[in-house]
């Protein structure tokens, strides 16, 4: 497996790399997840209002909810009347571009390869809002600082399970060593597409993708944009070296432009 930072970062301290497969399929939408995200971590409780969109009252991933359920109503051309249900969370990338843009410090790559903002380090400054390609990094309104899941990092290091896996009745939400769950979610796809689910796929299980892999994937069952998620996200430092010769190349131009202006208009 493509290896994080954490590896060349914490030596023989350095764990194996654990993560989320939340298999949505079985997801019954009974947002204990939520629940058990927001009083393990202290999360406010948010606006949790009336939507009008089916009964998804959290809306988006956000600084006051680290865990959202989303709920999407499907009536296929067959008649059938379907719920696609899943549970969202920080993807904690292999290549992840909010770590890489702060310039305080505040958010790092743990000892298990996770992603985590330090509260007491962070500025306020959100340049990690914009970095991330799913949208998950918010500032907290009143506080300015930028809160986001940490992986339960508080349990992992003593040796527990995150509080929103714990709590998932169904196992939709699995917790575990990367490389067991990427083999057990293979397994459980290739089961649902036996049984003629067509449209079911790994998404961010692929270490060769433009974040290089994640360290909580999903198997959905239709197509990432109904679930409101970016069909091929990408790690938005990848270009910067192209942006920035294009940016010099030009700057070159532009000055031998005026330069031979100037010198060029003499007598």
């Amino acid at each position: 497996m493509k290896q994080a930072d954490g590896a060349a970062t914490y030596g023989p301290e350095q764990q194996q790399r654990v993560g989320f497969f939340t298999d949505t399929s079985i997801c019954i939408g009974c947002k204990a997840c939520e629940v058990a995200c927001k009083e393990w971590n202290l999360v406010p409780a948010g606006g949790l209002s009336w939507t009008g969109q089916s009964y998804d009252n959290t809306g988006e991933l956000g600084a006051d909810t680290w865990r959202h359920v989303a709920f999407i109503e499907q009536q296929p051309t067959r008649g059938d009347f379907r719920w696609l249900m899943s549970s969202d969370v920080c993807k904690h990338c292999t290549e992840a571009a909010c770590l890489e843009v702060c310039p305080t410090g505040a958010l790092f790559r743990t000892e298990f390869d996770t992603v985590v903002v330090q509260q007491d380090v962070c500025n306020g400054c959100g340049y990690c809002v914009p970095a991330c390609p799913f949208g998950v990094l918010d500032r907290r309104e009143g506080d300015g600082r930028v809160w986001k899941c940490t992986l339960c990092y508080d349990r992992l290091k003593d040796d527990k399970e995150p509080a929103c896996a714990q709590a998932c009745p169904t196992n939709s939400i699995q917790f575990g060593e990367l490389d067991e769950l990427r083999g057990r979610a293979e397994a459980r796809l290739r089961q649902l597409q036996e049984a003629g689910q067509d449209e079911a796929r790994l998404y961010l299980a692929d270490e060769d993708d433009g974040v290089g892999g994640a360290g909580a994937f999903f198997l959905l069952l239709d197509e990432p944009e109904v679930y409101g998620l970016p069909p091929d996200p990408v790690d938005t430092r990848r270009d910067l070296g192209t942006i920035w010769a294009g940016a010099a190349t030009a700057a070159v131009a532009l000055g031998a432009g005026l330069a031979a202006a100037a010198f060029g208009g003499r007598d």
